[in-house]
C-alpha cells in the first residue's frame, strides 16, 4: 500500500515544514513513512531534520548530468526516511523538476506514506508539481483571512488536477484567534475535514533551533499532542504501489500556473 500526500499552504510562515515532519513522525508509529523536501527553491527541511551536512540531496537527483541513485539521497532519521533538498541557488537553477516524477515513483515502491513538503507559493511548474503528483493534499493554514484564502486557492488548484483534500490543519493557533468560532465556518468551504488545531508553542521554535523535529524534541508538548491527534484523523488509503509509480512517471507537468 502507498499514498502520496502533498503538504501545502499557499503562503509562507504557516509552519508547513514543521507540520510535514510532525505528521510524518506521528504516522510512522503505524506506517513506513518517507518525507521529501519538494521545495526545490526554498528548501529548509534539512535544517529541521539535522541534515544540513547531507552530501547528496534531491537537487542531485534532479540534475541531468549526475549519475546518482535515489537511495543515495535517502537518510534514516527519527524513524523516517528523509529526502532533503539542497539550498544552493545554482542547484535550483540547474535542476529539472520533471525528474521529480521518476524520483517519487521510485520512492513509492518502498514505503506506505509519502509526504511531499511543497513550496509555499504556486508560481511555477516546479512549485505546483508536488500537488499534481499527490493523491491528496494536507492544507496547513492559520486562522486568519489571508491564510485561509491562500489555502482555498491551493484546494482549487489541486481539484483542477484531481487531487483531493485529506484534511485541513490549523497551525500556530493562539487563544485570541477564536478557533472554535472559525472552524465551523471553515468547514463550509474546504472539501476535506478539519483534522486539528495546533497551538502556538515555544517548543516548536526550540525544536527548530535544535535542528530536530518537534515530536522528537518535545514529544509531550501541547503542539506535539495536537499533531498526534491530527495524524490519527488522516485516513490513509491503501493504494497499489506499482500503479501509483506509473501515474507519477506519466504525470503531465503544467505549462502554465
Amino acid at each position: 500500500m502507498v499514498e502520496a500526500f502533498a503538504v501545502a499552504s499557499g503562503k509562507g510562515g504557516t509552519g508547513k515544514t514543521t507540520s510535514t515532519l510532525a505528521l510524518g513522525l506521528a504516522l510512522a508509529e503505524t506506517y513506513d513513512v518517507t518525507v521529501v523536501d519538494a521545495d526545490t527553491g526554498m528548501a529548509n527541511l534539512l535544517f529541521h531534520a539535522g541534515l544540513d551536512d547531507a552530501d547528496v540531496t534531491l537537487h542531485d537527483l534532479l540534475l541531468g548530468d549526475r549519475d546518482v541513485a535515489v537511495a543515495d539521497a535517502c537518510y534514516e532519521r527519527f524513524g523516517l526516511t528523509v529526502v532533503p533538498c539542497g539550498t544552493d541557488l545554482a542547484g535550483f537553477r540547474e535542476a529539472d523538476p520533471a525528474r521529480l516524477r521518476d524520483v517519487v515513483a521510485e520512492l513509492a515502491a518502498d514505503t506506505d506514506v509519502l509526504l511531499l513538503d511543497s513550496p509555499a507559493a504556486l508560481d511555477s511548474a516546479a512549485s505546483v508539481l508536488p500537488i499534481v503528483l499527490a493523491d491528496r493534499v494536507v492544507l496547513v493554514t492559520q486562522p486568519t483571512v489571508p491564510a485561509l484564502s491562500d489555502a482555498l486557492k491551493v484546494q482549487e488548484y489541486a481539484a483542477s488536477y484531481g487531487t483531493g483534500v485529506a484534511g485541513v490543519l490549523f497551525n500556530k493557533v493562539r487563544p485570541e484567534d477564536g478557533i472554535e468560532r472559525i472552524t465551523p465556518k471553515a468547514e463550509r468551504y474546504f472539501e476535506g475535514p478539519i483534522v486539528g488545531a495546533v497551538p502556538d508553542d515555544d517548543a516548536a521554535r526550540a525544536a527548530r533551533r535544535a535542528g530536530r523535529p518537534l515530536l522528537a524534541h518535545a514529544p509531550d508538548s501541547p503542539a506535539a499532542n495536537a499533531y498526534y491527534d491530527a495524524a490519527a484523523a488522516i485516513d490513509v488509503d491503501s493504494g497499489d504501489g506499482e500503479a501509483l509509480a506509473d501515474r507519477f512517471r506519466s504525470a503531465v507537468i503544467p505549462e502554465e500556473v
